[in-house]
């Protein structure tokens, strides 16, 4: 749901912002943030986070951390190389996903981990709300295909 909700920001971000693309003629749709380095950045410190809960912060999950740090900003480099972004659109995308990311992470531990854990009709409308807003998000994404 988190990952859903941070593609949605990416996109109201990018009609408020209007920041064209390097390179307006192969896309045409605003550059920043970049929502490719916005989304790689999310999942990326989602599984450092996650790593870390689950196995401390030991040399392995440090190593694994830059590792998942490294892959992120590589596939978030391809975009600024394929000129499909400036490097300001991907290094800003890049840090709203980590922040929104570590924003959503901590909010879950804080606040509703313990009641979804405890309390069953929490546990449903957030298993309910997560399968909307995927749902919702496949369908966003087919609809923008057969515009395109």
């Amino acid at each position: 749901m988190g990952s859903v909700i941070n593609a949605m920001l990416s996109v109201v971000l990018k009609r408020i912002l209007n920041q064209e693309r390097p390179v307006s003629n192969l896309r045409s749709d605003p550059g920043m943030p970049s929502s490719h380095a916005q989304s790689f950045f999310f999942m990326v410190v989602f599984a450092v986070l996650s790593i870390f809960e689950w196995l401390g912060v030991n040399g392995f999950s440090v190593t694994l951390g830059v590792l998942l740090l490294a892959i992120g900003g590589y596939f978030s480099w391809l975009r600024v190389s394929q000129q499909l972004h400036t490097i300001s659109q991907v290094v800003v995308g890049a840090v709203l996903g980590s922040v929104f990311c570590g924003l959503w992470y901590w909010s879950w531990i804080a606040v509703v981990s313990g009641a979804f854990n405890s309390i069953l009709w929490v546990r449903i409308l957030l298993i309910v709300g997560a399968v909307g807003f995927a749902v919702g998000f496949i369908l966003h994404v087919i609809r923008h295909w057969f515009e395109t």
